[in-house]
């Protein structure tokens, strides 16, 4: 594993971590950061997982668009194709006024990101934990 796909993986890393502590935060949660972050988090181990493959990409948030350019090196993440599209509006939709992430929906995007993080990180040769 090359020093850019662990750079990748640290990064990811950050990002789960901060959507654990923002969701769980007791005093002033921010639901908003807690979906952010979980978007985020599973955008880079995607990365990660094509750069570990050599496989060219974009600079784009798009989780979709991600998960298409791996599927040549990991076939089955067509059957979460409904958890990336739901993370997908955490990335931008919920950073600008006007739209605010409930604790539901934050609750569902760590759902999701508590399904894909150890399938990924299984697929990078990482521990699931």
């Amino acid at each position: 594993m090359n020093a850019l796909v662990k750079e990748w993986i640290q990064k990811a890393e950050g990002d789960f971590n901060s959507a654990l502590r923002e969701y769980r935060a007791r005093k002033l949660p921010n639901y908003d950061a807690a979906g952010f972050h979980a978007q985020q988090a599973i955008e880079k181990y995607l990365k990660a997982l094509l750069q570990l493959h050599n496989l060219p990409f974009q600079k784009i948030h798009d989780l979709l668009a991600l998960m298409e350019l791996c599927l040549p090196v990991m076939p089955e993440l067509e059957f979460y194709r409904e958890l990336f599209a739901y993370l997908n509006p955490f990335a931008v939709t919920f950073r600008y006024p006007g739209e605010f992430v409930t604790k539901e929906q934050a609750k569902e995007a760590m759902k999701a990101l508590k399904i894909l993080r150890p399938m990924l990180r299984s697929k990078l040769g990482l521990s699931t934990e």
